[in-house]
């Protein structure tokens, strides 16, 4: 039966001896290993009562289990719904429950939390912890190490990715095989991925990056990973030479860059550093050249859409861009308030149209309708324009999003929380340039008349909340905020006033 995500990405690991996992500890899973544990993964999906087009949501630690249960979704043809570890229970019940998933798959220590939040809604809840063990591993074992595909469609839904949402309500974006199987035949041929090709991966795999950019492009071209847990500095300059191609966020590369033992000899027999999720300062480029040869990939992509532009593999890497729209997506620059294409070298909102552009929000028809137009076009809320040879520049964004990190905050999710806090009359929440994380978050506060705000009883309550990257790395108290004359908040005039706020930061 015809299931194509499985078909283009997963059919040719069965029983095929040839590496596909290397891991830390020295140890190697090979492609028809990897198949086996997905498909005794899709017995476990199966046995758990979950059928085609149900939906699974995992809150997990990275792990080549945790891989797998990606792909026995696939075989299975349950959708994906993968979760930051760092939600909190507060985030965590509004992504299972708005989802209305069947089943939840947490680590051993949340699930008593997972299992009164899943109960709402009747989901059944099983466990996978960093080593790959717990229930649901346990139920894995006892499934065949093969497994009747289900049959599936290129416009079936593959995955629900959770974007922030502008007003604090998470957006559900839907994914289909087709939109995940286009990017991933793309990318492994415009950045020339082959059999061959070892990437060394530390990435998060809840992430569209790591998950669907890193690892679908992989499947799609049969080569190998070095998979490690998370990004750790020795672990990745000890495994390096075994690999030849890395995906990393901005913040990789300048943590390596602080490492005197990063050098060209070490990258000399590397193919391509890509880099994408935040934006990569130019100084960072520069350095990253002069003391490797090497000169990074950016390219520009967002959660609906998977990837979007990339710079060329052969050719000139302009740092400051985001290159050129994929071979199969086309790119226009627009009037915010007109939506009519504007001429090039003006900043307007980014669109774009393609195959990997996602089907719509998750029950939310009123958002789907207002960010993607009925010519296919979709509003991604990015600024941009488009210099005199062609490559996309990203000047800003339209709704104030964060990028920290390579994750997604918007500021109104922050400012909710600390307008709640008592001493606060109003808050403002904005990007600033963090030589580390790309951007680092800053909350501006406007005290009540007569009090003074607890910044440490407040950044207790940030951390109750919201998980770990959206917090404010600085808390500033302000007499009043800047507002235009109707009475809206400059945050360009915040962002000017406090981008130096991590100036001193190494």
């Amino acid at each position: 039966m015809p299931n194509p995500l499985y078909d283009t990405l997963l059919a040719r690991s069965e029983g095929r001896e040839a590496a596909f996992l290397h891991l830390p500890d020295g140890r190697t899973i090979s492609h028809g290993a990897f198949h086996a544990m997905a498909a005794r993964m899709a017995g476990a999906l199966t046995a758990a009562g979950l059928r085609p087009g149900d939906r699974v949501a995992v809150q997990v630690e990275k792990s080549p289990q945790a891989l797998a249960l990606y792909a026995g979704s696939v075989m299975a043809g349950v959708v994906f719904l993968p979760l930051n570890t760092g939600y909190t229970a507060e985030e965590l019940a509004y992504f299972i429950e708005d989802s209305g998933a069947r089943l939840v798959v947490c680590g051993p220590g949340a699930e008593q939390v997972v299992t009164g939040i899943a109960g709402g809604i009747g989901a059944a809840v099983l466990t996978l912890d960093a080593e790959g063990q717990g229930s649901l591993a346990r139920s894995a074992e006892g499934q065949d190490d093969a497994f009747e595909v289900a049959d599936r469609d290129a416009e079936d839904l593959a995955a629900l990715l959770y974007t922030s949402g502008t007003t604090g309500r998470s957006k559900g974006a839907m994914l289909s095989q087709s939109n995940l199987l286009s990017n991933a035949l793309t990318l492994a041929d415009l950045w020339r991925f082959t059999g061959d090709d070892v990437l060394l991966h530390a990435l998060p795999i809840f992430h569209t990056h790591g998950l669907f950019v890193a690892t679908n492009t992989i499947l799609a071209v049969g080569g190998a990973m070095i998979f490690l847990p998370k990004f750790d500095a020795d672990t990745v300059i000890r495994l390096l030479p075994q690999a030849t191609a890395m995906m990393g966020v901005p913040t990789f590369y300048t943590r390596l860059l602080g490492d005197p033992r990063f050098d060209r000899d070490l990258a000399a027999h590397m193919r391509l550093f890509v880099s994408g999720s935040a934006p990569l300062l130019a100084d960072t480029h520069r350095e990253f050249e002069a003391r490797t040869g090497h000169r990074i990939l950016e390219r520009y992509g967002m959660t609906e859409t998977n990837m979007n532009t990339s710079n060329p593999y052969e050719g000139e890497r302009r740092a400051g861009t985001v290159g050129f729209p994929l071979p199969d997506v086309e790119l226009k620059i627009t009037d915010p308030e007109t939506g009519e294409a504007l001429p090039d070298g003006e900043v307007g909102l980014i669109e774009v149209r393609g195959p990997n552009v996602f089907q719509g929000y998750w029950q939310m028809p009123e958002k789907t309708r207002a960010e993607l137009r009925e010519d296919g076009f979709f509003i991604t809320g990015d600024l941009g324009r488009i210099d005199e040879d062609g490559y996309v520049h990203i000047v800003g964004r339209s709704k104030d999003l964060i990028i920290s990190g390579g994750y997604n905050i918007y500021p109104k999710e922050v400012e909710l929380v600390l307008d709640e806090q008592p001493g606060v009359l109003e808050s403002a929440v904005i990007g600033v340039p963090h030589p580390d994380f790309g951007e680092g978050v800053v909350g501006v506060l406007v005290p009540e008349p007569g009090r003074e705000p607890d910044l440490e009883a407040i950044r207790a309550a940030v951390a109750r909340s919201l998980a770990k990257f959206k917090h404010p790395k600085r808390l500033v108290v302000v007499d009043a905020l800047p507002r235009n004359t109707m009475g809206k908040v400059q945050k360009n005039v915040l962002r000017d006033r406090y981008s130096d706020s991590f100036a001193s930061v190494t």
